[in-house]
C-alpha cells in the first residue's frame, strides 16, 4: 500500500484489471461464460455444483460502472443466458467526482436489473434514522438468502457512505478520486481510537486474524484437489484434454486440419477473405473443441458461424434460425453489442483454460475498441475477425467503410494487425496465430469482396506470413522499386509489377499481411526484403497511408485513401479513389523519377 500507485508492476494473483468503468463487470460476465463451456467440455454429466469446474463469480461495482454502456449490455446478455453462478455487489454510496448521483443516475437501478431477468435484493448501512452502521451479519444474511437463487444472476444493492466515518470527508465527492489528506487521515485515525501520529500501524490481533483466510483457503484447496483427482481417474480421456488445453497446447492434427482447408482453395479462382476465414476456422473447429465463438449480430457476413454448433444458451432461449440451444453450445450470440462481446471474450480467456473469437464489420471494432485496448495492456491472446474491411464494401456507404481504422488499430502497442491478401494467406495467419509464441491479441482483416487466390501465395505463404511481410514476386537482378501491398490491394501490386516490367522497369512484389509482425523479424531479415539501397517505394493500401511513411522513406510513394468512402460499388469506390494498378505503376514511377532527381 506504501507504493500503491507508485511503481510500475503486476501484482500476482490480479486476473485482470479492471481501471476502464464497466469492463470489469462486463469481463466478469466473461468470466460466468468460460466457466460455463469449460464445464460443458470436461464434465457435463456432474450434478450443479459438484464439479471440480464449478465456481462462482463475484463482482463489486459502483454507480459509474452501471453508468457506462458496456455494463448494461452485458447485463443484459447475463440475464438471458441464467448465469446462475454470478452475483453482482453494488456499492451505492450516491458519489462520483461531480457530487451527487441523482443528477446523472435517476432510474431505480434494480427494477433495471429485475427487467433483465436478474435476482434482485437490497441492503442499507444507512439505518432509518439516518445513523451508519455496517451490519456485516446483516449483510451476509442477504447473500446467503441470494445464494439460494442459482437460474439465474443476482444484483444485491448496498447502500453506503464514502469515506465514513472521516471527519469532513464523509459522504463528500472530494473522497471520490483524490487522497483525503494528512488532517483527515488523522480525524479518520482518531476516530477509530488509532494513534493518529503512527502510520502503516498493523495490529497484531487484527492481521492474526486476517491471515486465518489463508487456512480456511488451504482447507477449501485441499477439499478441491481431492475432487479433481477424482474426476481425473474417472475421466482419463477428459483429463487428457484439460492437460492440453489448461498447457496451452495445439492439438496433434492441428496443422493437419488447415492443410486441408487450404488443399480446398484453388489457385486463379476468386474467394472472398472472410469465406477463406469461415472455412479455416470451422477446420480446426474440429479438432478444437475449446474454440468457440460469434459475432456481433453479423454471423452470416463475417462467416464466423461454426457448423453444427448448438448455440450456447438455455434450452429454452431456441429460435427457428437457431433451433439448437443448450448451455454448453459453442456458437456466441452477442446481438448488436461489440463493446459488450470484446469484454466478454477478454473475461473468457481470463477466466477459462478456452480459445474464443469474436466478429463485426471493421468499421464497427470502434465500438470494441476499449475492450481491445485492455486485451492488449492484459497481453491475452483475444483473436478478433473484422470483415468489411475497405471501401470495397460497397454501397453501404461512408458510414461502414474503415479508412482511418488500419492505422488506429496498428497504434494501439501489443495489438497484432493481419490483413491476408487470398485464402492461402488468411488459412495461414490462423496457422501462425495459434502457433506464435506471444500472446498478443490478433485481429484479421479480412475483405467482404472477392478476391484472386495466387499462386505465388500458394507456394510461399505457408513461410512468408508468419514473417508479416515476405517477396512475393521478384525481379531479375536489383529491383528499380519496391511495391507493398496488403491484402486485397496485393493484386494490384502485382499487375502493376507486370505492368512495369513491359516498359523495362524491375519491381518486388511485397506482400505485407502484418507490419507487426514484420517489426518482430531481425535487421538481416527486414533487409532482404526492403534492401535499403532500393530507395523508390510505393504502398499500396486502401486505408491511411500513415503507417507506411517509415517504409516509403524519403522518395517512396503511397496509394492510399485520404478521405471518407463513397457510396458507389465496391469495384467503382476503389476505382474512384485511385486503388488500381494504373494508379500503382504512375506512383512506381514518380518514386523512380524522386529518387533520379535527388541523386
Amino acid at each position: 500500500m506504501q507504493n500503491l500507485r507508485r511503481k510500475p508492476g503486476l501484482t500476482p494473483g490480479i486476473e485482470m484489471t479492471t481501471g476502464p468503468l464497466g469492463q470489469g463487470l462486463a469481463s466478469a460476465v466473461g468470466f460466468a461464460y468460460g466457466q460455463r463451456f469449460e464445464r460443458g467440455l470436461l464434465d457435463p454429466e456432474a450434478p450443479s455444483g459438484q464439479s471440480p469446474f464449478d465456481h462462482k463469480v463475484w463482482v463489486i461495482c459502483g454507480e459509474g460502472d452501471l453508468e457506462e454502456g458496456v455494463s448494461s449490455e452485458a447485463s443484459s446478455l447475463a440475464g438471458d443466458q441464467k448465469l446462475g453462478n454470478l452475483t453482482v455487489i453494488f456499492d451505492a454510496n450516491h458519489i462520483q467526482i461531480e457530487g451527487d448521483t441523482k443528477i446523472s443516475l435517476g432510474e431505480d437501478v434494480l427494477k433495471r436489473y429485475e427487467a433483465y431477468g436478474w435476482y434482485t435484493d437490497e441492503f442499507s448501512f444507512v439505518q432509518p434514522d439516518g445513523s451508519y452502521k455496517e451490519d456485516v451479519e446483516g449483510f451476509a444474511a442477504v447473500l446467503e438468502k441470494a445464494e439460494q437463487v442459482t437460474d439465474r444472476p443476482k444484483f444485491i444493492k448496498v447502500d453506503t457512505l464514502m469515506a465514513w466515518p472521516t471527519p469532513s470527508k464523509t459522504n463528500d465527492p472530494s473522497a471520490h478520486g483524490s487522497a483525503l489528506g494528512a488532517e483527515a487521515v488523522a480525524g479518520l485515525k482518531h476516530a477509530l481510537g488509532y494513534d493518529p501520529d503512527e502510520s502503516f500501524h498493523i495490529d497484531e490481533e487484527a492481521l492474526a486474524h486476517a491471515r486465518e483466510v489463508a487456512q480456511r483457503g488451504l482447507a477449501a484447496h485441499k477439499e478441491w484437489d481431492e475432487r479433481f483427482e477424482a474426476w481425473r481417474k474417472a475421466n482419463p480421456d477428459k483429463a487428457s484434454l484439460y492437460d492440453r488445453i489448461h498447457s496451452g497446447k495445439l492439438p496433434e492434427d492441428f496443422d493437419q486440419a488447415i492443410d486441408q482447408a487450404e488443399a480446398a482453395f484453388e489457385t486463379g479462382s476468386k474467394l472472398a477473405t472472410r469465406k477463406a476465414s469461415g472455412a479455416v476456422l470451422n477446420a480446426i473447429a474440429k479438432v478444437m473443441p475449446e474454440l468457440w465463438g460469434g459475432s456481433a449480430d453479423l454471423g452470416g457476413s463475417n462467416n464466423t458461424n461454426i457448423d453444427g454448433a448448438a448455440s450456447f444458451d438455455p434450452a429454452d432461449m431456441s429460435t427457428k434460425q437457431w433451433p439448437e440451444a443448450n448451455p454448453y453450445g459453442r456458437q456466441l450470440h452477442f446481438g448488436v453489442r461489440e463493446f459488450a462481446m470484446g469484454a466478454i471474450t477478454n473475461g473468457i480467456l481470463l477466466g477459462s483454460d478456452t480459445r474464443p473469437f469474436n466478429g463485426t464489420f471493421f468499421q464497427f471494432s470502434d465500438y470494441e475498441r476499449p475492450a481491445v485496448r485492455l486485451a492488449a495492456l492484459m497481453d491475452i491472446p483475444n483473436l478478433y475477425v473484422w470483415t468489411h474491411d475497405s471501401v470495397a464494401l460497397g454501397e453501404d456507404g461512408p458510414t461502414h467503410q474503415p479508412i482511418e481504422h488500419l492505422a488506429a488499430m496498428r497504434a494501439i502497442p501489443q495489438m497484432e494487425v493481419v490483413r491476408p491478401a487470398d485464402a492461402f494467406e488468411t488459412a495461414e495467419a490462423y496457422r501462425a496465430f495459434f502457433e506464435k509464441d506471444n500472446t498478443h491479441p490478433t485481429a484479421m482483416i479480412l475483405t467482404r469482396q472477392s478476391v484472386p487466390t495466387l499462386a505465388e501465395t500458394q507456394a510461399k505463404a505457408a513461410q512468408g506470413v508468419r514473417k508479416g511481410a515476405y517477396v512475393l514476386i521478384d525481379c531479375d537482378g536489383q529491383p528499380d522499386v519496391l511495391l507493398m501491398a496488403s491484402g486485397s490491394e496485393v493484386q494490384h501490386a502485382a499487375a502493376a509489377a507486370k505492368t512495369l516490367a513491359g516498359e523495362g522497369v524491375r519491381a518486388r512484389v511485397i506482400s505485407v499481411p502484418s507490419l507487426d509482425w514484420f517489426e518482430e523479424q531481425d535487421e538481416e531479415y527486414k533487409e532482404a526484403i526492403l534492401p535499403a539501397s532500393v530507395k523508390a517505394r510505393v504502398s499500396v493500401e486502401a486505408g491511411l497511408a500513415m503507417p507506411w511513411y517509415k517504409y516509403l522513406g524519403s522518395y517512396g510513394k503511397p496509394v492510399s485513401i485520404e478521405q471518407f468512402g463513397l457510396q458507389g460499388s465496391g469495384d467503382e469506390n476503389m476505382r474512384d479513389l485511385g486503388i488500381t494498378p494504373e494508379h500503382v505503376v504512375e506512383a512506381a514511377l514518380a518514386s523512380i523519377e524522386a529518387v533520379k532527381s535527388a541523386h
